[in-house]
């Protein structure tokens, strides 16, 4: 019984440390098979049925980019948008993070610049140089994921071929780095900067032993700010409140930090930024100077571009003690590209800080109608819409790279995207037009013309009352108009020429004419009922001409059977008629033959009445 429990007892121990564990994906992209790098044997998975793209060999820009060998490079004859969909996402928060690369051929451009989108919104834009960086080699950002898929998408500017090495998708705490009302589903955080200070050399959270809550986060180190402006310190002691919800920092973090000097008493720190942008600051502090025993000995103020954001700040006594980490947050608005920061020392005593991290605040961009997004995906399969179009992610976001063709328009009351024009000219296409267009039910104008589109025209489309603008014309569609298409009262412009469509065109739509509507139903051999067409003759239903055709098809069916057994029987007629006249000589014989003989016999037998009386007694 003891034994039972025990095991009983060890295993919710385990199930409970794994339900507790954080969601974590890692790819290495462009692999054939799973991979583990050293020393922490961290998993990486291949990234098959992800994405689209081609496989290569990667050249690692840096050193903090993760050992692997592969990457994945999106040339632009499939797309100026290419996405990894990653489905089956836990809802929560997350840090994800994308590793960029070089291929590994003479023959591609050293150094492709692209633009990075997360959900829909664009994080980044890589600029020329990036690739000689290390804090530039991969973009980071704090972000919601609450539909359980992520997209994470690559935007080619025309300046080489998008390639990506490795992604990590870590859950984090829902409330890590709540920096205020703004926070939330509606946000998301990129990070610019987050620096060790004093600390000798780039750690991640794995080399800290931190919580896996905390996502990983790269540190970069910071070991000084120049000669004589600073000196490093460090110690092995431990440090009070670290590792706690819901940031989880290391200790590792507070162990090291920079403190000035008397030759340069303030500490100031400058990082390049995106202007007109607001931005989060963290500052880490935990004194571990050991000439600083009690609160009151140093005191400082902290100011973001000339502004004060947190005065006469003592560290002991807003921690609590010596050794005991505490962490300040704020937010600022940013109108120039720089953020710098000054520690400004009060009272004749030195400033100190452990760590910095800096996030640009982002608002998420509205995603498009779930609704529209299906109609057009089934649109983009039904005409086989080429791979260099995209199509790919958003259709309406980010702003910046919109899909080719479509039109978009946002809803402020419902805070969502949706499309008001496809125009698709031109572009070779080849299939048929879907029943599912029909759900792209606010668009006003659909341009589909000079292609090789087949099949009939969807009666659905009638449903469309916003619908403008119809243009089909030059494409390769049969059977008859709609009725349905004059169900549109805003129909302005209706081309229809150059098809093949026959039958009588809706009387709904010929009377549109006399309403300054131009329709154009030209280069149709069989339309007919509406001036510079044929005439029409009587009006047959669709049901009624297939009765026609069925019976006469029944009518053809009996006249070939009657024909059939005639033919049959003329020649059984002529066969009998051969065979008898083949026979008729013999037959002419024996019956001769037959009348002499019966001949013979009656005269060798007469009876004693044709002999007559018998004279002679």
């Amino acid at each position: 019984m003891l034994t039972q429990l025990a095991v009983f007892l060890l295993l919710s121990y385990f199930s409970a440390a794994q339900a507790a564990a954080p969601y974590a994906l890692r790819l290495s992209c462009g692999a054939r098979t799973n991979v583990h790098t050293a020393p922490t044997n961290t998993l990486w998975y291949k990234d098959y049925a992800y994405t689209g793209g081609v496989p290569a060999n990667a050249t690692r820009p840096s050193y903090i980019t993760p050992p692997l060998s592969t990457l994945r490079f999106f040339p632009l004859s499939e797309g100026s948008e290419n996405c990894y969909n990653i489905n089956r996402v836990p809802p929560g928060h997350y840090l994800v993070r994308l590793f960029f690369g070089l291929v590994e051929d003479p023959n591609f451009d050293s150094e492709p610049v692209f633009d990075v989108s997360i959900q829909g919104t664009l994080v980044d834009s890589l600029s020329s140089g990036w690739s000689g960086q290390d804090d530039r080699v991969f973009t980071e950002a704090l972000v919601f994921l609450t539909d359980g898929t992520a997209s994470l998408c690559f935007h080619s500017t025309g300046h080489g071929d998008p390639a990506v090495i490795a992604i990590e998708i870590l859950q984090v705490d829902d409330k890590a780095y709540n920096f205020g009302p703004q926070f939330g589903h509606g946000s998301i955080l990129k990070t610019v900067k987050r620096l060790s200070a004093g600390a000798g050399r780039p750690r991640f959270g794995e080399d800290y032993g931190a919580d896996p809550w905390g996502g990983d986060r790269f540190w970069n180190s910071l070991p000084t700010l120049g000669e004589s402006a600073d000196k490093a310190i460090s110690v092995e002691s431990a440090i009070k409140k670290i590792s706690t919800a819901p940031n989880f920092y290391p200790q590792g973090l507070y162990q090291s930090a920079l403190v000035s000097t008397d030759v340069e008493p303030e500490i100031i720190y400058n990082i390049d930024v995106e202007p007109n942008s607001n931005y989060s600051v963290w500052l880490h502090f935990a004194e571990i100077d050991p000439s600083i025993t009690k609160a009151g000995e140093r005191v400082f103020d902290i100011l973001i571009n000339g502004d004060v954001a947190f005065k006469a700040v003592d560290v002991v006594s807003m921690s609590g003690d010596v050794k005991t980490a505490l962490v300040l947050n704020t937010t600022v608005a940013v109108e120039g590209k720089t953020l710098t920061l000054s520690l400004q020392p009060i009272n004749n005593s030195l400033v100190i800080v452990n760590a910095i991290e800096v996030f640009q605040v982002i608002t998420a961009e509205a995603k498009t109608l779930s609704a529209e997004v299906d109609a057009l995906q089934s649109v983009k399969k039904a005409l086989q819409l080429p791979s260099r179009l995209g199509w790919n992610g958003d259709p309406c976001v980010p702003q910046q790279h919109p899909w080719t063709g479509a039109d978009c328009q946002f809803d402020s009351a419902k805070n969502k995207w949706f499309i008001d024009g496809l125009g698709l000219d031109n572009q070779g296409l080849r299939g048929f037009l879907p029943n599912d267009i029909s759900k792209l039910s606010r668009i006003q104008s659909i341009n589909l013309s000079g292609n090789s589109i087949h099949g009939s025209i969807p009666s659905t489309l009638g449903s469309i009352s916003t619908l403008e603008i119809l243009d089909l014309s030059y494409n390769f569609l049969n059977g008859s108009i709609p009725e349905t298409l004059g169900n549109l009262n805003m129909l302005r412009i209706l081309n229809l020429n150059g098809n093949k469509l026959s039958g009588r065109v809706p009387a709904t739509l010929g009377g549109r004419l006399l309403h300054r509507a131009s329709f154009n139903f030209t280069d149709n051999e069989g339309l007919c009922g509406i001036p510079g067409l044929a005439t029409c003759g009587p009006h047959l239903s669709a049901g009624a001409k297939v009765g026609i055709v069925f019976a006469a098809c029944l009518a053809l069916l009996l006249v070939i059977g009657c024909l059939l057994v005639w033919y049959k029987r003329r020649q059984n007629i002529l066969r009998a008629q051969k065979l008898a006249a083949r026979e008729a000589p013999y037959a002419k014989r024996r019956t001769h033959f037959s009348r002499d003989v019966q001949m013979t016999i009656h005269q060798g037998t007469r009876t004693a009445a044709e002999n007559g009386p018998i004279l002679l007694s």
